[in-house]
């Protein structure tokens, strides 16, 4: 943790944070992996006992008024606990309580909000379709106008939630004939008839989410639960990217965190040779490795908050954010891998946690936008940028530094 970039409120909530680590107990964790546990309601319920969740939003809704830093701090630190924790008390506490506190109606926080950030009900974020992934706007839910109401019908997968959720945010196509971008409306649907969850999935890691395949049939949605504006769930979408991609890079950080200083503890202790193994360079080096990319994973996600916080141009946060997403997954699974390969056969086995954190890592680079449509937007956010500055570059023109810079005929671009 780099105690050294928060302010002493953020130091004093984070020993909060970790108050709840400490508390949850070892079988919890033990039988989430193993599915006994469909979906941790009692860790949220006591997260929202001790106010932790949501602590960005006004303290009008049950939040504490905080920043984009200790946002993260927190994220890292219940990630410890492990990854699938830091995904539910995020999918709800920070994505669905984000549309609705910056989209949302005063009756609509009152409703879903203070309670969900209480423990008192639970949430989940539907973007994920059968027949499309990161195609969003591709969307083949649909909600028909019948006056007062939509009629819902569609399906959600990959739902962090399913099992356990009181409520969902729906993306929902409501103009079949608009393009892509205006075609579509955030719905809050409560858990009513209709609503079914179909099928739970046998996951690789980050088990115990309840995370599953949504069913919309004929589901009656009022229109005050519109979130924003009818045919506006683009600019929701926009704003949700931030919490969504920047709290998984954060919560990705403190998942990783366990693996290194289980295998650092291991490898001062075990010896072969007649030396304890952390003193071959083959070890070391591996572990140095796994100190540096998570220091670069956190002064990233640090950084990044820094911008956000600061109100910096969106286009150039949306970079951040997807860079910072992509290099932390890759980073941290690099990490666990280089955890397990230290510790050998041993880690290899659930005589400790290294195996699991590894399982669990792996979708880091798969959710809330796969690295290959971070790199897309890193790319087309860099060439918009770049490309947008006076010409030459404002601070002094690099391609003129070369002996032959004016050599002709050389410089040939069709």
């Amino acid at each position: 943790m780099f105690e050294f970039l928060l302010s002493k409120e953020a130091l004093r909530f984070k020993e909060e944070v970790r108050e709840l680590v400490r508390w949850v107990p070892r079988q919890m964790i033990l039988d989430m992996d193993q599915d006994k546990i469909r979906f941790p309601k009692e860790f949220l319920k006591e997260a929202g006992r001790r106010n932790l969740m949501g602590c960005r939003y006004p303290k009008q809704w049950g939040g504490r008024e905080m920043d984009w830093v200790t946002t993260c701090m927190a994220m890292e630190e219940v990630g410890t606990l492990g990854y699938i924790f830091a995904c539910v008390f995020g999918v709800g506490a920070e994505l669905v309580c984000d549309a609705i506190v910056l989209h949302g109606t005063d009756e609509q926080k009152e409703k879903y909000v203070r309670p969900l950030l209480r423990g008192e009900l639970f949430a989940a974020e539907c973007l994920t379709e059968p027949r499309g992934g990161s195609d969003f706007f591709g969307t083949n839910t649909r909600a028909e106008d019948r006056g007062d109401h939509y009629v819902l019908n569609g399906q959600k997968r990959f739902i962090v939630g399913a099992e356990g959720a009181d409520f969902f945010l729906v993306y929902a196509r409501t103009d079949p004939k608009a393009e892509p971008h205006k075609a579509l409306t955030c719905l809050v649907v409560d858990r009513v008839s209709g609503v079914e969850t179909e099928y739970l999935y046998g996951l690789m890691g980050c088990r115990g989410g309840g995370a599953g395949r949504l069913v919309f049939r004929d589901v009656r949605v009022p229109k005050k639960n519109v979130i924003g504006k009818v045919n506006g769930a683009y600019d929701v979408f926009n704003t949700m990217m931030i919490p969504e991609r920047l709290g998984t890079a954060a919560m990705t950080l403190g998942a990783a965190r366990p693996a290194l200083e289980v295998a650092t503890r291991y490898t001062s202790r075990r010896k072969a040779f007649g030396q304890p193994i952390h003193q071959f360079q083959g070890v070391s080096f591996q572990i140095a490795q796994a100190v540096m990319l998570l220091d670069a994973g956190r002064s990233m996600v640090y950084s990044t908050a820094r911008a956000v916080d600061a109100n910096i141009d969106m286009r150039r946060i949306r970079r951040l954010v997807s860079q910072t997403k992509k290099f932390v997954a890759e980073s941290c699974q690099t990490v666990a891998h280089n955890a397990m390969q230290v510790m050998g056969g041993i880690g290899y086995t659930n005589v400790y946690p290294v195996e699991r954190i590894l399982r669990d890592l792996r979708l880091a680079s798969i959710w809330t936008g796969t690295n290959e449509i971070m790199s897309a937007i890193s790319a087309s956010e860099w060439y918009r940028e770049f490309l947008s500055q006076s010409q030459p570059a404002p601070v002094r023109d690099w391609e003129n530094d070369a002996q032959e810079a004016g050599a002709a005929d050389e410089k040939i671009y069709e």
